[in-house]
């Protein structure tokens, strides 16, 4: 009997709240804070020099060496450039919404 007193308090109170603290913590971590989304953004603008960093270096070697051969050829360009153009629109329609 005396386990009865122990055992049914904590099936019926310690498990669900047990569940529940779970769920929201499961919840809270799916979303991106905003400190998350600072970032991204900031990752974002050093990939996009980067990009343009990259190109300007293979524009100088090529017109210094004519046997060079970019990585990334002119007509792979776009492919190239489809996610951060995913990204900028993405970027751009959050502003829309925070406004």
């Amino acid at each position: 009997m005396d386990e009865a007193i122990i055992i049914v308090p904590l099936v019926v109170l310690g498990l669900p709240w047990l569940i529940f603290h779970y769920i929201t913590k499961w919840k809270t971590a799916a979303t991106l804070t905003n400190d998350d989304e600072t970032l991204l953004e900031e990752l974002y603008q050093l990939a996009r020099r980067l990009d343009e960093r990259m190109d300007t270096v293979e524009r100088l070697v090529a017109a210094d060496n004519p046997e060079f051969q970019p990585r990334r050829i002119a007509a792979d360009r776009e492919i190239d450039n489809e996610p951060l153009r995913a990204a900028e629109r993405l970027i751009a329609a959050k502003g829309r919404k925070a406004k």
